[in-house]
């Protein structure tokens, strides 16, 4: 026989799920307050992974209800493909491969103009590293011609930057030996089994990859002439590699440089970036804890010399602080 509930039990149903109903829309708008931060960098043994991971542990202590996150990815290229279509909020890029986003250079991975994008800091200098086992002979970028060499994964920040260094030394992939896109960590084991003479790396000083390749085998850094450099002209500048920045590696050497900046893209708020930057400046010591590249980061330069205009949040922090 059926039973028609109670009134006390239908009262109890009813306050049971306005209580429900109450806790899911407080779930709700608790979701809708967080900051999703995703953070592109770049591959797991090079220099933005480190820093981003860094910047994710800042951005999450700082910035209230904020929920950041690194993403390893294929570096600048790839990076600002991923900002543009909405899937990072942040990433690191070196300064060509920004401006060839900003124009949409079909041959450098950029299919439309990039529009959208915004600049937070600029942060240090890539060095290019060209590195060779001992054993290939190599000694100059000359030498590089019927050698087996790679050139970073295709059509990323490193790849660009090869090409650049390579065809002011005069030289094609066609006259190379053979041409491998792999990441740093894939090129440098293909080195340690000596199925690869060169890799081309670009990437802050003592980056990981090239600091196990020293401590493995006998490796020679190849110096980048100033006068291939000047024959690129900007955003590349000659740098050094101190000596002692490898294991083996008694000399200074000259090579080209090419600044990185943090992107991020025009619809994110002027509060959610003005936080962003205002939180990496303040906790450096981190970043440099994560990798000493970032010791190139300075604040009176942060606004300087992008081809891609600064986001009124970023703006917003270095008129505070004097540095625009």
């Amino acid at each position: 026989m059926l039973t028609t509930p109670s009134k006390w039990t239908r009262l109890r149903s009813a306050v049971l799920a306005a209580v429900a109903g109450a806790a899911l829309l407080g779930a709700g708008t608790q979701a809708a307050r967080a900051e999703f931060i995703n953070v592109l960098t770049g591959g797991t043994s090079g220099v933005y992974y480190p820093l981003g991971v860094a910047l994710t542990k800042i951005y999450a202590e700082a910035i209230p209800d904020a929920r950041p996150t690194a993403q390893a990815t294929k570096a600048s290229v790839e990076n600002l493909n991923l900002l543009d279509a909405g899937k990072g909020e942040i990433a690191f890029t070196l300064g060509d491969s920004l401006a060839f986003a900003w124009a949409g250079d079909a041959d450098a991975g950029f299919k439309k103009k990039l529009e959208g994008l915004r600049t937070v800091a600029a942060i240090y200098p890539n060095f290019i590293q060209v590195v060779a086992s001992q054993e290939s002979g190599i000694k100059t970028l000359a030498d590089l011609k019927g050698k087996r060499v790679s050139v970073g994964a295709p059509k990323s920040g490193t790849e660009i930057n090869a090409r650049a260094i390579l065809g002011a030394a005069g030289l094609k992939y066609e006259d190379l030996g053979k041409v491998e896109y792999l990441p740093f960590a894939e090129s440098v084991e293909l080195m340690k089994n000596r199925q690869l003479d060169a890799t081309l790396q670009s990437a802050g000083l003592g980056v990981a990859s090239i600091r196990d390749l020293a401590s493995s085998v006998p490796i020679t850094i190849v110096e980048v002439p100033a006068a291939d450099i000047e024959k690129i002209g900007l955003p590349y500048m000659p740098v050094t590699i101190p000596a002692g920045t490898y294991t083996g590696q008694d000399a200074a050497v000259s090579t080209a440089g090419v600044q990185n900046f943090l992107v991020t893209r025009a619809d994110l708020s002027d509060d959610l970036v003005y936080a962003m930057t205002k939180s990496m400046f303040d906790h450096l010591d981190q970043m440099t804890a994560a990798h000493a590249a970032a010791k190139g980061i300075k604040l009176d330069a942060a606004a300087k010399d992008s081809p891609v205009p600064l986001h009124p949040g970023a703006e917003r922090f270095y008129k505070e602080k004097g540095a625009m």
